[in-house]
């Protein structure tokens, strides 16, 4: 390992936890009221829709069809396009294709959402289009919607959208990642950085949302929806049997 005290793994370490330390304690407001949304979504008999573009989406299968997760999520994705709606696996070849108009609004028909469904955006910049775009439509249609985006970045950048809105003006609570503008956390001698921060701090929060979910679930008297690991006995029949209250609704049980 590199002796440089910087950047080294043992420097992205201890960069990295004194970050994951500092969110843990000044999130908990932010985690709390996303909490309640998620269990005002589950109680309400709604699903978690969850969004995010790129490296984003990774933060979005942290919530969605895993193993120790809630089970009324879903993973929306622009990939959509061609597994549900129809288009030529071409249409992802357009390195612009985030950018263009109408494409959220396209994914949320697809999605075909009910009221009571929350939405969960992902960027860590806040200003992607579609991401804004996805927001602004979310909200038209009453949809509460918890966004996960690093304030300094978005802070720092102009809104590219038209209407001049960024992820964070749009939604009704903000977990902060805590990532740096452009996300990579160790400075190199040279200039630029490495060492990306926001899914890792992205993943933290998450799951300490779903635990104070699942503790707000169970105060309540009922019994959290959660996916057992497949690759433990009775997990995978166990799982099928709560996916079919979702039944429909649900992307990835669907034939």
């Amino acid at each position: 390992m590199s002796d440089d005290p910087a950047v080294s793994a043992s420097g992205f370490a201890r960069e990295s936890l004194a970050v994951l330390q500092n969110i843990t304690g000044a999130a908990q407001p932010q985690v709390a009221s996303a909490a309640e949304l998620f269990a005002e979504c589950v109680t309400n008999n709604g699903v978690i829709q969850t969004f995010g573009t790129g490296h984003s989406q990774a933060t979005v299968m942290e919530i969605a069809g895993r193993a120790g997760g809630l089970v009324p999520t879903n993973r929306l994705s622009i990939a959509d396009l061609v597994l549900f709606g129809g288009e030529d696996p071409a249409v992802l070849d357009d390195l612009l294709l985030e950018r263009r108009p109408g494409i959220a609004e396209r994914l949320y028909a697809l999605a075909a959402p009910r009221p009571e469904d929350l939405f969960v955006i992902v960027s860590n910049s806040g200003v992607n289009s579609v991401i804004v775009e996805m927001a602004l439509h979310a909200k038209g249609r009453g949809h509460r919607i918890l966004a996960i985006t690093s304030l300094a970045h978005t802070d720092s950048v102009p809104a590219t959208h038209p209407s001049g809105r960024k992820l964070a003006d749009l939604a009704d609570v903000v977990l902060d990642n805590a990532a740096p503008r452009g996300d990579a956390l160790l400075p190199l001698p040279a200039g630029g950085a490495v060492c990306a921060l926001s899914t890792l701090t992205a993943v933290m929060l998450v799951q300490m949302v779903v635990a104070e979910a699942a503790a707000l679930l169970i105060a309540a008297g009922q019994r959290p929806p959660v996916y057992v690991s497949a690759n433990v006995p009775g997990g995978f029949e166990g799982n099928l049997e709560l996916e079919q209250r979702y039944e429909g609704r649900l992307r990835r049980t669907a034939s």
